[in-house]
């Protein structure tokens, strides 16, 4: 008999998920637990197994398609009447603060957020699988060699790749650029604004196509879209003035530091909010979002329960999650439920932003670049090194009074010596 599995929802809010690759062919005999295909979310790179044990009649599906969720995905010829099937997930009991999980449909043997075996349910899990295979011979990398590339000013199509499943590496990279960066050429050679030059043209972009939204920015889209439709967004600028600060402190944990300290002052902007109810939940732990630039857009890891983490625990754990988040290797997991987010856009540029705030949390602070300010003291003027800060907030549920509250503890932490 025939039996088709459905993509199942893969528990993060989404309505797709792109193929990378399949880890079978048609005509593929497999068993349960057997990986079938790799599929990229908005936030991560998720092996989905076998639930059957069969043979693979048909793949509606090609590398790069982008899969609706709950759409037919692989036909199954069984043997016997069902052949061999995954065991029903077990039941869990959810958390009052977390979303329930409901079950999807019945050939899918899933639940949300889950992957059911023949032995066991294992959670959804990132990992770093063979990238999608590009239209019109695109060379195949990760997002972190191809950052790797562009700082090398080395053309990925003139890589011989020598990673598994024809992959370009680092070291293909090395070894196509010699070990020295090419210099810039200017299109047409000319030299421009008296004889100051342009910087190369990028080769690893594709100009003039169009090019569908895929991974961390389709889900940037859908997130930002969210936020125009729902959230009554107001925003708040200021400056932290760090001139007393004591060598060796370090910037991000004390920004950390001083976010928890508001949410202590005001805990209303630690919140949730479902204007649809008109019911807010206020958090105790801060569970922090860092925005974190890639390649492949904008990811953003939840760093748990920073109110309880010292400055040494807070860098330790930000260095994993960043190094994690760039290789695509973080874990589903680790981008669920903030309640509350920090974008550090200034480390790139900028000074101050309108940061935005994506439901159901209600704020989102974002720092900018540090500058050396002139500023005016008891008898006369002196520099000091200050953090932009911007706050945005949900209006429909904080007042301004209480963001401005926040926003003061935050400085007052922040202005402390040490």
């Amino acid at each position: 008999m025939i039996k088709t599995f459905n993509l199942p929802d893969l528990g993060e809010g989404l309505q797709e998920a792109e193929i990378v690759n399949w880890q079978v062919k048609e005509g593929d005999s497999v068993k349960v637990d057997d990986p079938l295909v790799s599929v990229e979310t908005a936030k991560a790179v998720v092996d989905v197994p076998s639930p059957y044990s069969g043979k693979i009649a048909k793949l509606h599906w090609q590398d790069g398609d982008i899969v609706p969720t709950h759409a037919a995905l692989v036909d199954f010829e069984l043997a016997g009447d069902a052949g061999e099937e995954a065991a029903p997930p077990a039941k869990t009991e959810s958390k009052p603060a977390e979303s329930k999980s409901e079950p999807i449909a019945e050939d899918s043997g899933t639940v949300v957020g889950k992957m059911a075996t023949s032995d066991a349910e294992v959670a959804d899990t990132a990992i770093i699988r063979k990238k999608r295979k590009a239209a019109s011979g695109k060379p195949k990398a990760l997002p972190s060699v191809r950052a790797y590339a562009r700082e090398k000013g080395v053309d990925l199509a003139r890589c011989q790749a020598s990673g598994k499943n024809n992959t370009i590496t680092r070291e293909d990279v090395d070894r196509a650029g010699g070990g020295a960066r090419p210099a810039a050429v200017i299109s047409g050679g000319a030299p421009m604004f008296g004889g100051w030059e342009l910087p190369p043209l990028r080769t690893d972009v594709e100009f003039g196509k169009a090019q569908p939204l895929r991974g961390p920015r389709r889900a940037m889209h859908q997130s930002m879209s969210l936020s125009r439709s729902q959230v009554a967004e107001c925003t708040l600028f200021d400056d932290a003035d760090i001139h007393a600060w004591l060598p060796g402190q370090d910037i991000t944990a004390r920004i950390i530091r001083a976010v928890v300290a508001g949410c202590r002052i005001e805990p209303v902007l630690n919140a949730w909010y479902d204007g649809d109810k008109q019911e807010r939940i206020l958090h105790q732990h801060v569970d922090l979002a860092m925005a974190v630039d890639t390649p492949d857009g904008l990811i953003v890891p939840v760093l748990r329960r920073v109110d309880e983490k010292d400055g040494a625990a807070l860098r330790a754990e930000l260095n994993i999650i960043k190094q994690k988040t760039r290789d695509r290797s973080v874990s589903p997991e680790d981008m669920k439920n903030p309640t509350i987010t920090l974008s550090n856009f200034g480390m790139m540029a900028g000074r101050y932003a309108t940061p935005v705030v994506v439901p159901p949390q209600v704020a989102i602070l974002g720092t900018g670049g540090l500058r050396h300010d002139v500023v005016a003291v008891m008898g006369g003027v002196e520099t000091h090194k200050r953090i932009p800060l911007s706050i945005t907030f949900d209006h429909r549920c904080i007042t301004g009074g209480e963001a401005c509250r926040w926003l003061a503890a935050v400085i007052k932490d922040l202005q402390k010596p040490f």
